[in-house]
């Protein structure tokens, strides 16, 4: 598959998650549906191993930066989410889960050495941010409405994205392996973290019906083990900062899929703040996602700032 055909594929699998997530929490806790998606994903992701004759990769040092990242890619940001959609609509969840990009941006001005704010990209953040104000909307921000909380972990969670996207390119990328073993060891240890706690999680005994288990089986083989293997194709292609771009599709993905399935109801403020985020994103990146050549690199050498994050400029 094309990493166009990857890039879109990787939008509807992660925008139709919130529904998944939304679906699956009428019979489950929010810690039992990322166990579920976590396990799932990293199953569906052995067959894609076998079948591709992947090997697993060996080297400490990179099993414990895959940790890292699987924490911040997979564990915090599952539960973040699980937890707030208690709380908000799946479509909401999904408006803030655009703001990665922005948050993917700022952290890397901050890490990599070439991606220092200008004026633009300035102005493209503080737009993005202001959509994210109109997002929470009067009630929230005044602690009304008992919601802020609950975007308040959205947002968290896509903090953590925006760090995981920034080291998977800065430290898994110069190692060139196959992006189906990335995907598979970083879903994978998720999936370990999650049955260790398993005793933890049992109670209540979750109520599993055919809706629910649907769900979760989608949530998990194609939300989480095909997405993450599309995901790690996308930034080795692309880049940290353009493969966060696939946020631009998610929330169209997201709203849709709660109002059409789940009869979720849009307020005033949740277009206005998404369009003020995306326009952020655009005015901040300068460009839509496009592939672009970058210099050979070799686990050896020391990571160098992505070409592709100074053509975004």
């Amino acid at each position: 598959m094309r990493i166009g055909a990857q890039f879109v594929a990787l939008a509807c699998a992660w925008g139709s998650s919130f529904l998944f997530i939304k679906v699956a929490l009428e019979g489950m806790t929010p810690a039992q549906v990322v166990w579920g998606r976590l396990v799932l994903g990293a199953l569906a992701l052995c067959v894609v191993m076998a079948v591709t004759r992947s090997r697993i990769p060996r080297d400490p040092g990179l099993w414990l930066r895959l940790s890292v990242v699987s924490m911040l890619l997979c564990v915090v940001p599952f539960l973040l989410f699980s937890w707030a959609e208690q709380h908000i609509d799946s479509g909401m969840a999904s408006i803030l889960n655009a703001t990665t990009p922005l948050l993917t941006l700022a952290v890397g001005a901050v890490a990599l050495a070439n991606e220092r704010l200008d004026k633009r990209r300035t102005a493209g953040l503080l737009a993005g941010f202001a959509g994210v104000l109109v997002l929470i909307g009067p009630a929230g921000l005044t602690g009304g409405g008992g919601h802020l909380l609950a975007e308040l972990a959205c947002l968290g969670a896509t903090a953590c994205y925006g760090v995981a996207f920034v080291c998977l390119r800065r430290f898994i990328t110069p190692y060139g392996l196959p992006a189906v073993s990335v995907a598979f060891v970083q879903v994978t240890i998720g999936a370990l973290v999650m049955l260790a706690a398993t005793p933890w999680l049992a109670a209540p005994a979750p109520r599993v019906d055919a809706p629910i288990a649907l769900s979760m089986l989608a949530l998990g083989a194609l939300s989480t083990g095909l997405a993450y293997l599309w995901n790690n194709n996308i930034v080795q292609a692309w880049g940290a900062v353009n493969a966060a771009a696939v946020t631009y599709l998610t929330p169209v993905v997201g709203v849709t899929a709660g109002v059409l399935l789940l009869g979720e109801r849009l307020t005033w403020n949740q277009p206005l703040g998404a369009v003020l985020v995306i326009v952020g994103i655009m005015a901040a990146h300068g460009t839509l996602p496009r592939p672009v050549r970058r210099p050979a690199t070799t686990p050896q050498q020391a990571p160098v700032a992505p070409v592709e994050e100074r053509a975004a400029r």
